[in-house]
């Protein structure tokens, strides 16, 4: 049986009624894991021994009859950005000096173990998931496993390719800007990222950090299914998290299945500011359709933003810094000055955007204030006609991996400036507003390089973007043929 081929939750169902055992699922991966990891660079590191310990307790609770969980024995893997899981060494994004160990499990990791997933390893991010793209000094390029040498997409590029390529079923993502969306799309996966306030994150000195804008812990996986199953055991309300939500817990695999008939649907090439590959727009203006098929209407949605693409991108990328600026400046009171005595271990790019930031005014933050509160409205008022928004995930296929361990995105696209951190995705509106949004293939270029179409929903409507994506996945399901048959090795 090729288990690659099956979503987690058939896997879970199978080690359940004990027709395969947890310890036969990690040699089966381990072994595919080593053979097909490095023409991709998915895993940077991996824990088979605890993996196998774990299968076994997890055996041993199957024979008292215990229910251990849909996705028991299902193999997975966690970011190698955030901390994630206790004891294990933790790079930043492949940052030699902050190799570290993490001090607690991470929301995803719980949740996954919880359900009866068993931990793999960790997997490829950049420095401080700080671009849309996955390389760093340390570990080097991520690739799209549809064709390798071209990038995963990031920043849990990691994540995405070792989900697609069949090393594992359930990929932890996180997701400040597009980062559980852009890899997704890049590598022909199904990528969620929920409501804020929906899943909690308690981060301590500061907690409201991770707020400007909103980052997000998630999962990347094959299937709707599997990723509403993480969520349904993600979800919850802690009042130590400022931004949680109060409600009652809802059974996503369930809502998922809700049918689209009488809704009204807003397709965007663009959000009327982003230039589009036009192949990209095709695919994606072509998938958007088929939701007619499912009883719902798709028209186009006009948005009336003020500002540029790059300004926008400049925007985040300022935003994103409050954070990370503010670590350096503290590890640097401590006496740990990075710039100064590890500054080849971190992207230019990284520098000079913590730097903008640390020369701010306050003035310069109400600006910034002003810019994130214009995106909320001009979205606001879109949603007032439509139930779901549909666009792009990125406005380009995949780019190829640079040799310098510092791949970005594109300079330019159709002779237009392009920011290379963010800008050519159309993903980072929904970390300034927190709506939930997810990326769903939407076809293949030319080349046989994958392109995502998002679905972005109302905030705090999370199961209205499952049951869209659910019902895309039953009228056209997506294969996984491609990078699954691909040579081995192959550049």
């Amino acid at each position: 049986m090729k288990l690659e081929l099956l979503s987690g939750a058939e896997l879970g169902r199978l080690v359940n009624r004990r027709e395969v055992s947890p310890t036969e699922v990690v040699e089966y991966f381990r072994k595919r894991i080593e053979e097909r990891n490095p023409s991709i660079n998915a895993f940077v590191y991996t824990k088979y021994e605890e993996a196998l310990q774990e299968a076994k307790k997890l055996e041993a609770r199957l024979a008292r009859g215990e229910d251990v969980g849909p996705l028991a024995g299902v193999p997975a893997a966690l970011k190698d950005f955030l901390p994630s899981k206790k004891g294990w060494p933790n790079s930043h994004g492949g940052v030699r000096s902050l190799i570290m160990d993490d001090p607690e499990d991470s929301v995803f990791c719980a949740a996954a173990e919880k359900a009866g997933a068993i931990v793999l390893g960790k997997t490829n991010a950049p420095a401080f998931a700080f671009r849309g793209t996955t390389d760093n000094q340390l570990y080097g390029p991520t690739s799209t496993p549809f064709r390798p040498g071209y990038n995963s997409g990031g920043s849990s590029g990691g994540s995405a390719a070792a989900v697609a390529d069949g090393l594992i079923m359930i990929g932890e993502g996180s997701d400040g800007g597009g980062s559980i969306r852009i890899p997704s799309s890049w590598c022909g996966c199904f990528g969620f990222k929920a409501s804020i306030g929906t899943i909690p994150s308690v981060n301590r000195p500061d907690g409201w950090s991770a707020s400007h804008p909103y980052c997000f812990s998630g999962a990347i996986t094959k299937t709707v299914e599997d990723s509403a199953i993480m969520l349904e055991y993600m979800q919850g309300y802690n009042s130590r998290d400022p931004h949680s939500a109060f409600r009652t817990r809802r059974k996503f695999t369930e809502l998922m299945k809700r049918p689209l008939s009488g809704w009204r649907i807003g397709y965007t090439d663009d959000f009327g500011i982003f230039t589009v590959d036009e192949e990209v727009r095709q695919i994606v203006r072509r998938a958007a359709l088929y939701f007619r098929e499912a009883g719902a209407s798709v028209e186009p949605v006009t948005f009336h933003f003020r500002h540029t693409q790059n300004k926008y991108a400049e925007l985040w990328c300022k935003s994103i810094c409050f954070d990370t600026a503010t670590d350096m400046e503290l590890w640097k009171r401590k006496g740990f000055d990075i710039v100064k005595d590890h500054r080849d271990e971190l992207p230019e790019e990284f520098i000079y955007w913590n730097d903008v930031m640390m020369r701010s005014t306050i003035m310069d933050i109400r600006a910034i204030n002003e810019m994130r509160t214009e995106i909320l409205d001009v979205q606001e008022d879109a949603f007032r006609d439509f139930d779901l928004i549909l666009s792009p995930v990125t406005i380009c296929p995949p780019v190829k991996n640079r040799n310098d361990r510092n791949t970005k995105g594109p300079d330019t696209v159709n002779g237009k400036p392009v920011e290379p951190l963010i800008g050519f995705c159309e993903t980072f509106f929904e970390n300034f507003t927190g709506n939930p949004a997810a990326s769903i293939p939407a076809g293949l270029t030319e080349e046989g390089l994958p392109v995502g179409m998002q679905i972005i929903g109302r905030k705090y409507m999370d199961e209205d973007v499952l049951a869209a994506a659910y019902a895309y996945e039953q009228i056209r399901p997506w294969s996984y043929e491609i990078p699954l048959n691909r040579t081995i090795g192959e550049q």
